[in-house]
């Protein structure tokens, strides 16, 4: 089980710095693209609730990542519009990197549009990592 460091907020930190186990970071983004994935639950039982989830390309002029959107942050996933991620961590899907807001610890924000440009060719989700037990 690996430990997220927790990173000191404040300044934003820029997309190409992000690194896997990180979490605590404050990082301004503009939404380049958005994909519905799943919606799950049954609308007929009233409690039990819907479960929406998107995978959105967010970046700044360092580069991309892909965000996990769940229930709420979809709807907030508008491409062009940008955002301020306060509390991001990075959780690992198949050896790539998600940068992702939990519910409860983070928070999203729609803020002024940016005036940066997206740079779409360096995408940090595309990096494979492999995790590696070092023996002390």
């Amino acid at each position: 089980m690996s430990k997220q460091k927790q990173v000191p907020s404040g300044s934003p930190i820029r997309v190409a710095e992000l690194r896997p186990g990180t979490s605590g970071h404050m990082v301004i983004v503009k939404v380049v693209n958005v994909k519905a994935v799943q919606q799950r639950g049954r609308s007929d039982i009233p409690q039990q609730r819907q479960m929406k989830l998107a995978e959105c390309i967010v970046g700044d002029d360092t580069g991309v990542i892909i965000f996990v959107a769940r229930n709420e942050q979809v709807e907030l996933m508008q491409e062009g519009t940008t955002l301020v991620l306060h509390n991001a961590k990075i959780d690992m899907f198949r050896g790539s990197m998600r940068l992702a807001v939990d519910k409860w610890a983070g928070s999203i924000e729609v803020s002024e549009p940016a005036t940066f440009s997206v740079k779409e060719d360096n995408n940090l989700s595309l990096i494979e990592f492999e995790s590696i037990v070092v023996e002390e």
